[in-house]
């Protein structure tokens, strides 16, 4: 499966986003890191916190093993043009203390969504102009190359991401160059 996912080549596009503290960020910053990675919304009303939760609640879990390397958690917008900086502060502040919440313009977003072959795609606004942006639901893991290691649809559970990301952690072999 490792062989497969990394054919996909999923990741490999440099990309350069907003933190929500202003700060340009692009994916080589975490190269080095393992990365746990979602895309979402900060207003979607149900799966975007729920995966959010659990994504967060691995990374705890992880980092109360010393032995294990520490895991950034990271969160980029589908929404860009509701999702500025300050929208991702305000949104982040309530899952993890190491979690960034990632934006950009919308070409921007865009690339770094292609980078990752995430689906997204704005519904209708309702009378109010809100709307709900449909998307692809998992989270990805990254080694310290930068490169997929494994995915997690909604059906995994908490216990099942952290088992896998120390799983990997443990047989991680960098690509060779």
């Amino acid at each position: 499966r490792l062989a497969e996912l990394r054919a996909l080549a999923l990741g490999r596009g440099e990309f350069r986003l907003l933190d929500h503290t202003g700060r340009r960020r692009r994916m080589a910053d975490f190269h080095g890191q393992w990365v746990l990675l979602y895309f979402g919304f900060t207003r979607c009303p149900d799966i975007c916190p729920e995966e959010l939760e659990k994504l967060c609640g691995a990374v705890g879990r992880l980092e109360r093993d010393p032995a294990l390397p520490p895991v950034q958690p990271l969160f980029v917008t589908l929404d860009p043009r509701r999702d500025d900086a300050a929208a991702m502060a305000r949104y982040i502040r309530d899952f993890h203390p190491r979690l960034l919440g990632l934006t950009g313009s919308p070409e921007e977003v865009e690339a770094a969504a292609h980078a990752y072959r995430v689906y997204s795609h704005a519904g209708p606004p309702d009378e109010a102009g809100d709307y709900v942006v449909d998307h692809s639901i998992a989270i990805y893991l990254l080694g310290p190359d930068g490169l997929l290691l494994d995915y997690y649809g909604r059906s995994k559970t908490e216990e099942q991401i952290v088992q896998s990301v120390r799983q990997h952690m443990q047989t991680y072999k960098p690509l060779p160059d």
